[in-house]
C-alpha cells in the first residue's frame, strides 16, 4: 500500500453509542471533501441496539461485531484490519464530523510525508473548545496536573500539559492527539505496530503518538479541521470502571516511559496513582446525584 490518491477510511469504535452513532456516521459519509470514503464501524458488545439500528439503515458502512468489549485500542486496530486505504481515521461514535474536516487532514498527510497523525480542532456540543493537541508532559507536570487539574485546571502543570495558553486556532506541531477523532498514515501505524491492546481506555492515544515520535515521525494539529465532541456518551454507564481504566492505563505508560535510573519512581508512581483512584472513586460516589462525570484527562 502506497500513500498516493486521495481515499481514506474511517473506523468508528461503538460501544453504547446510541443514537449519536448515526449521527456520526452519516456525518462521515456527508464529507467528501477527502473523496469517497470506506467506513466501518467496530461494535463493542453495545447492549443499546445501536449496532442493529445502524445495520438496519441503507448506509454503505460495514458494521462488525468484535465478539466483546475489547476496549478502544484492540476495536481500533479490528477496524483499520478491514480496511486498505492508505490514510484512517479513527473516531470515536459521539463524534461529528464538520464539511470539510477530512479534506484538510488528509491534504496534511499528502503533502507531508513525514506527518504520522493529525487531529483536528475538536469542540463540545456548546462550541467550547475542548484541549486535544498536548504535550507529553514531564515527571513534575504529570504530578501537578494529576493532584490539582481536577480542582484547578489552570494551574502552571495542567496548562503546560494541555497546552491551554497556545492559540487553539494555529496549526501546529505536537507531541500527541486525541484519539476521539485522529487521522493515521497507515504505514507509520504499521510501522510501530499498530495500536497498543494493552490499554483497554485511556492513553492508548498518548501512547501511539509518543510510540511515532520516538520513530521520527511527526503529529500535527490541523484547526481548519472541526470535529464535534459530546464526551463520555459510553462511559458514562460504567463510571466506577473508567475512573479505574484511566489510572491503569496512566501507570502503564508511566512504566513504558520511564527507564534507565528513572525506573525507581515507578514504586512511587503507582502508589501516587492508586490513591488519587481510589480518591476520585469516592468523589464520584459522593457526588455522583448531583453532577454526571466529566473528562479526567
Amino acid at each position: 500500500m502506497t500513500d498516493e490518491g486521495p481515499g481514506w477510511a474511517a473506523i468508528v469504535v461503538n460501544h453504547n453509542g446510541g443514537s449519536l452513532l448515526e449521527r456520526c456516521v452519516r456525518s462521515v459519509l456527508a464529507d467528501q471533501s477527502a473523496g469517497a470514503v470506506e467506513i466501518v464501524v467496530v461494535d463493542n458488545a453495545s447492549s443499546d441496539g445501536s449496532a442493529e439500528m445502524l445495520r438496519a439503515l441503507d448506509l454503505p458502512v460495514s458494521v462488525v461485531d468484535a465478539g466483546g468489549n475489547l476496549g478502544y485500542a484492540a476495536a481500533a486496530n479490528v477496524g483499520i484490519g478491514r480496511t486498505s486505504a492508505a490514510f484512517v481515521a479513527v473516531l470515536n461514535p459521539d463524534t461529528e464530523v464538520r464539511p470539510g474536516a477530512a479534506g484538510a487532514l488528509v491534504g496534511r498527510l499528502l503533502g507531508e510525508p513525514d506527518l504520522a497523525a493529525v487531529g483536528p480542532r475538536i469542540d463540545d456540543a456548546h462550541g467550547r473548545h475542548y484541549p486535544s493537541a498536548r504535550a507529553v508532559p514531564a515527571v513534575g507536570d504529570a504530578l501537578g496536573h494529576a493532584a490539582l487539574g481536577w480542582i484547578r485546571p489552570r494551574n502552571p502543570w495542567t496548562t503546560r500539559y494541555r497546552q491551554l495558553d497556545v492559540d487553539p486556532g494555529v496549526s501546529r506541531d505536537v507531541a500527541w492527539i486525541s484519539g476521539a477523532a485522529i487521522w493515521l498514515r497507515r504505514t507509520a501505524l504499521d510501522e510501530v505496530g499498530g495500536w497498543d491492546e494493552r490499554y483497554f481506555m485511556y492513553v492508548e492515544d498518548l501512547d501511539l503518538c509518543w510510540r511515532l515520535g520516538r520513530r521520527g515521525w511527526r503529529v500535527a494539529y490541523e484547526p481548519s479541521a472541526r470535529v464535534v465532541h459530546i464526551q463520555g456518551v459510553s462511559t458514562a454507564r460504567r463510571p466506577y470502571r473508567m475512573i479505574v481504566e484511566h489510572h491503569r492505563s496512566a501507570l502503564r505508560f508511566t512504566v513504558r516511559r520511564l527507564s534507565g535510573w528513572r525506573r525507581v519512581l515507578v514504586p512511587v508512581a503507582a502508589a501516587f496513582l492508586g490513591a488519587r483512584a481510589a480518591l476520585a472513586l469516592v468523589v464520584y460516589a459522593v457526588g455522583a446525584r448531583r453532577k454526571p462525570p466529566g473528562a479526567t484527562g
